[in-house]
């Protein structure tokens, strides 16, 4: 269970959202560790549990811009990055940025969208930036998509490809909340117009300062041989058609790294890595034979595995 954070300003940013958010701190956390690890979050789940009123109260808290992309069969890559506008009094095309200009994107249903605007998309998410027409745009910084998919429908969907799949550094649920958390919801009503008056509690300088200060944490040879020998085990079991990519291994680093400053230390520990495999690892793997559980398979290959000291 992801807990026992003890950063005093990652704390402030919690309970803030949590007045919006109730029975909804893991996923607050996961997805604060998403951001300052400088990767995206996948969210599968069903509707109405809160996956847009997550990304809303995010922009709202760390004081981002927010941009929404609804996907649907029809959706154009022009709707996604923008497009090139002749200006007649000018005499010149004028480039008006899509909603992916934004710090914090919430691609609402990506699955329904083509594989064509989903791979619009792919740049963006990996190398913060677009080309139009020939011409290359750097997107705002920080810079952090939040995608939701529905995890039972089928109609009318084109499922991620892996290369798509491994951009994103979690994939995590919301899960429905427990039944005091409910009571107090249906007691209070919605609470999406509390979101857009939420205050900040970070400005976008913190969070870059954050994130660097992220990125020197230590991690020891020891635990790098531990991850690596993890991500070869994936490779090799027989039960798993694709193991881990090297990006998948940096992704576990860099979320342990960010768990542990979550946890107000300057160093890693196994535990902060074997804490954050089961949201970074699951949404990478092909197994052989799918009724054959990812989580066992991931939790038994860890287990095979020493725990460095």
């Amino acid at each position: 269970m992801i807990g026992n954070i003890k950063n005093k300003k990652i704390i402030q940013i919690i309970h803030h959202l949590q007045h919006c958010l109730q029975g909804k701190q893991t996923a607050i956390i996961l997805s604060l560790i998403a951001i300052f690890s400088k990767g995206h979050l996948l969210i599968e789940d069903f509707p109405g549990l809160g996956k847009t009123s997550l990304a809303i109260a995010l922009s709202k808290a760390l004081n981002l811009s927010f941009g929404r992309i609804q996907c649907t069969n029809d959706l154009l890559p022009t709707d996604i990055t923008g497009l090139s506008i002749y200006n007649k009094n000018t005499g010149e095309f004028e480039f008006k940025p899509g909603p992916v200009f934004n710090n914090i994107v919430l691609v609402d249903e990506i699955n329904r969208a083509t594989p064509k605007a989903q791979s619009a998309l792919l740049e963006a998410m990996a190398e913060e930036q677009v080309t139009v027409d020939g011409r290359t745009y750097k997107l705002p910084k920080p810079f952090f998509v939040i995608a939701t998919q529905n995890p039972v429908e089928i109609y009318g969907t084109f499922p991620l490809p892996e290369n798509q799949l491994d951009r994103f550094i979690m994939k995590i649920s919301i899960g429905y909340p427990d039944i005091e958390s409910e009571k107090q919801i249906l007691k209070s009503g919605s609470s999406r117009e509390k979101l857009y008056t939420l205050t900040a509690v970070i400005d976008r300088d913190e969070i870059i300062k954050i994130q660097d200060e992220i990125k020197q944490i230590y991690l020891s040879d020891k635990i790098i041989n531990w991850i690596l020998e993890f991500v070869n085990k994936t490779r090799q079991d027989n039960r798993i058609l694709l193991g881990l990519s090297t990006r998948a291994a940096l992704a576990i680093t860099y979320t342990a790294k960010a768990y542990a400053y979550f946890r107000s230390r300057d160093y890693v520990i196994p535990e902060d890595a074997k804490e954050m495999i089961p949201f970074v690892v699951p949404h990478r793997v092909i197994l052989k034979e799918e009724p054959i559980s990812k989580d066992e398979v991931i939790l038994s290959i860890l287990q095979s595995i020493p725990t460095p000291p």
